[in-house]
C-alpha cells in the first residue's frame, strides 16, 4: 500500500476537514484504531493505529473534523510493505536530505524548531529524525531518513510564526 502525502490538503485516503465517521471508514481497511476523546471540556478526538507496521495518529478538531495525521516508521528490524510517498519519495526509506530538496525545490521553507525535528510552515508538513534506535546515521549522526511526518491543514504550524 501506498500513503500519499499530500500537504496540507490529505494523506491518501484521508482528507483533512472530513468527519471522524468519514474518516474512520476510509481507515477500516487498517483494523480498528483506539480512539480516544472527547473528554468533558475537551471536544478533541484522535484515532491512534498501526497497519503493516506503519504508526498513525488521526487527530480531529473540536468540530469532529480531521485536521491532522501523523505516521512513524516501523521501526529497527520492522519489514513493510506500505510506503509513505512525499512527491514519490519513501519518507522512511530515501534519504532526509533528498525529500528536504524537493520540498524546497517547491519554493517552500523550511525551519527546525530543534536539531531533530523540521517544520514546512504554510503547508503543515513537520518531519523528525528521533531515535534510540540502531539505524544508518548521517555525518552529523542524524538517522539517514525520517522516523516520523506529520501532514495538517493549512496553518497548523501559525501559532509557531508568533513564538
Amino acid at each position: 500500500m501506498d500513503l500519499i502525502l499530500d500537504p496540507p490538503h490529505r494523506v491518501h485516503p484521508l482528507r483533512f476537514g472530513m468527519a471522524f465517521d468519514e474518516a474512520m471508514a476510509a481507515v477500516a481497511p487498517w483494523g480498528e484504531p483506539r480512539v480516544i476523546g472527547p473528554r468533558p471540556g475537551r471536544p478533541e478526538r484522535r484515532a491512534l493505529g498501526s497497519f503493516d507496521g506503519v504508526g498513525y495518529t488521526a487527530s480531529f478538531d473540536g468540530e469532529g473534523r480531521l485536521d491532522a495525521v501523523e505516521l512513524w516508521w516501523p521501526g529497527e528490524g520492522q519489514a513493510t510493505t506500505t510506503r509513505v510517498l512525499f512527491d514519490g519519495l519513501d519518507v522512511f526509506a530515501d534519504p532526509a536530505d533528498e525529500i528536504l530538496r524537493r520540498v524546497r525545490e517547491r519554493g517552500w521553507t523550511v525551519t527546525a524548531p530543534d536539531t531533530e525535528s523540521l517544520i514546512v510552515p504554510g503547508v503543515s508538513l513537520g518531519f523528525t529524525r528521533r531515535t534510540s534506535q540502531e539505524v544508518h546515521r548521517d555525518a552529523a549522526g542524524f538517522p539517514r531518513s525520517f522516523t516520523s511526518v506529520l501532514v495538517a491543514g493549512a496553518g497548523y504550524y501559525d501559532f509557531l510564526a508568533s513564538s
